[in-house]
């Protein structure tokens, strides 16, 4: 095949190959920006099941939220830290959050300087202070945060 011999340029085939490129990068710029957008989702779903929890006043299911572990009862001398009674005094209706009507997370986010979890922030009960709560990643367990952030 020679350059005389070339075949005719196809301006239909060749505006639908600069079609499918555009599209393609569209594509991973919107996937890009969901993924950055949902990045702390799993945290935030663990926290509210956590406060679900807590409305309901299933303390034992809290706990386990809280702890990682559904079958804590059956080996509870494991948390010496931070076992169930001293974790109903402070979410429980004596708490520092009283009985909770309402919840919404708020939103999530890292201390700065990194950190190897999660802090969460949910408003409870329409108060103007919020309650935040550290998720950690590798193991999904729960605590109070290292930092404190401010939402709004």
């Amino acid at each position: 095949m020679t350059l005389l011999d070339a075949s005719q340029y196809d301006e239909e085939k060749a505006r639908k190959r600069r079609n499918r490129i555009i599209s393609f990068f569209c594509l991973i710029l919107v996937a890009a920006f969901l993924l950055w957008w949902f990045r702390f989702w799993p945290e935030e779903h663990i926290v509210g099941r956590f406060f679900d929890a807590l409305q309901k006043q299933d303390y034992n299911t809290a706990y386990a939220i809280w702890m990682h572990d559904p079958d804590w009862q059956k080996h509870a001398g494991e948390y010496p830290k931070y076992p169930f009674n001293e974790f109903y005094q402070d979410w429980g209706p004596g708490g520092e959050w009283g009985l909770i009507k309402t919840q919404k997370v708020n939103g999530a986010s890292a201390c700065p300087g990194g950190g190897s979890g999660v802090v969460v922030d949910v408003i409870v009960n329409d108060r103007a202070e919020h309650a935040q709560v550290w998720v950690e990643k590798s193991d999904h367990t729960l605590s109070y945060p290292p930092c404190e952030l401010i939402f709004r």
